[in-house]
């Protein structure tokens, strides 16, 4: 069902075919944090959370059926948007899926840990995550992808047959690109870049991963990332 899915997704000149594809997808779009990696501010996460669910737009998703979920939503007052709790992000999640039944995606930007990810004051683990996804999305397909150091420890736990899960770093490093003066994390600005030429999920995880590659290859960050991938 999710290779069928993901297969419908065509950026095509026509919106109303990719309006038919994702319409009735029920989606998140979380900044989990709003510091760089010094401890300062960074808007790089919350930058990424607002363009990532613009091109979501573009790509046919239906503003009913998103959320998105800031550390400081009251910075951004003409968002609408909600503050970003594992507990809350759970809930709206089933409730966009109790009305958008065709599928689910959940889009984190935040700092990582080999235990987990950064959601406001929070550690969200793989398995809390899991267990949200599992309740609010079923056996639909699922979509989630993570934007986090140390993220790959979430394949695994998110893994089965109706999911894909790309994430921004294997199990074992860090991902780039959180500083104060950046606009994304690496990551998610190879999301951004993508995302509109990709012709369905599984080619825009293949193609961020290159993407990724070549712009640490570019600014010598070692050791690299390697985002993971599993449909």
């Amino acid at each position: 069902a999710l290779l069928l899915a993901i297969g419908l997704w065509a950026r095509a000149p026509a919106p109303a075919l990719a309006a038919g594809a994702f319409a009735d997808w029920a989606a998140v779009v979380v900044a989990g944090d709003f510091h760089a990696h010094d401890g300062s501010p960074s808007e790089a996460f919350d930058n990424a959370r607002r363009d990532v669910a613009r091109e979501l737009l573009e790509a046919g998703f239906s503003a009913a059926n998103i959320r998105q979920f800031s550390v400081r939503p009251e910075r951004y007052p003409d968002e609408h948007l909600m503050v970003s709790d594992p507990d809350l992000i759970g809930e709206k999640l089933a409730e966009l899926a109790s009305q958008a039944k065709g599928g689910c995606l959940a889009y984190f930007s935040s700092h990582g840990n080999p235990t987990g990810m950064q959601v406001g004051s929070n550690l969200l683990s793989p398995a809390g995550l899991s267990l949200i996804v599992d309740q609010a999305c079923g056996d639909r397909p699922t979509v989630v992808i993570i934007s986090a150091c140390f993220s790959g420890v979430f394949v695994q736990p998110l893994a089965r047959s109706d999911r894909m899960v790309l994430t921004a770093a294997r199990a074992d490093r860090s991902s780039f690109g959180c500083g104060s003066s950046d606009r994304y994390p690496y990551f998610d600005a190879c999301v951004v870049q993508t995302l509109p030429t990709s012709s369905d999920f599984a080619d825009l995880g293949h193609r961020v991963q290159a993407c990724v590659a070549d712009k640490e290859k570019a600014t010598g960050m070692t050791p690299p990332s390697e985002p993971q991938l599993y449909v």
